[in-house]
């Protein structure tokens, strides 16, 4: 879905401009994301299968929720939006513990350039993976995976092919800060 969004340069900062999603993916122009990552108390995390029509990575494993953040829109009303849409949970701004501004810059092609700031959270799921409601125009499945396994599997050559490509510190630090509220 094409959205307004705000437009910032490369260290961040909002130019007061604004385009439309597609467009800043084009002409790779910064804007910014939020990353939301559900775990639990027994230490897995919550990730999503990506629509198999996603123009980015599609059918593969990725964080519990992602988004946009609409023009004028706060990064809090849009992480705590994104879950509502994604997987159907509403939660509050105090349930999401925010941990970074990661910087991303992926071309995908030479019509489809990410230069995002992905705004991350965590947050405790609360109720059973069988309760969410998936958003079916962007999520395929939706499994618990614990920590230790998925760490297994980003180190593998072969099966961290079924994850989105992030850096791998990006997953470091997503990880230890877990650890430390468990």
């Amino acid at each position: 879905m094409d959205e307004l969004i705000d437009i910032l340069n490369a260290d961040g900062v909002p130019l007061g401009k604004t385009t439309m999603k597609s467009e800043a993916h084009k002409k790779g122009l910064f804007h910014a994301t939020v990353h939301i990552w559900f775990y639990t108390e027994d230490g897995k995390l919550l990730i999503q299968k990506r629509a198999s029509n996603k123009d980015t990575h599609p059918s593969l494993w990725d964080i519990s929720v992602a988004g946009h953040i609409g023009a004028g829109e706060s990064i809090l009303d849009s992480a705590i939006r994104e879950v509502q849409e994604e997987i159907g949970l509403t939660i509050t701004g105090k349930e999401l513990k925010k941990i970074g501004v990661f910087k991303s810059i992926q071309k995908h092609s030479d019509q489809l350039i990410d230069c995002e700031f992905h705004h991350t959270f965590l947050s405790k799921l609360k109720i059973p993976l069988e309760k969410l409601i998936k958003q079916k125009s962007e999520i395929d499945d939706l499994k618990l995976i614990s920590i230790i396994q998925f760490e297994k599997e980003l180190n593998d050559k072969e099966l961290s092919k079924q994850y989105v490509p992030h850096s791998i510190e990006y997953y470091t630090k997503i990880l230890n800060e877990i650890r430390r509220l468990l």
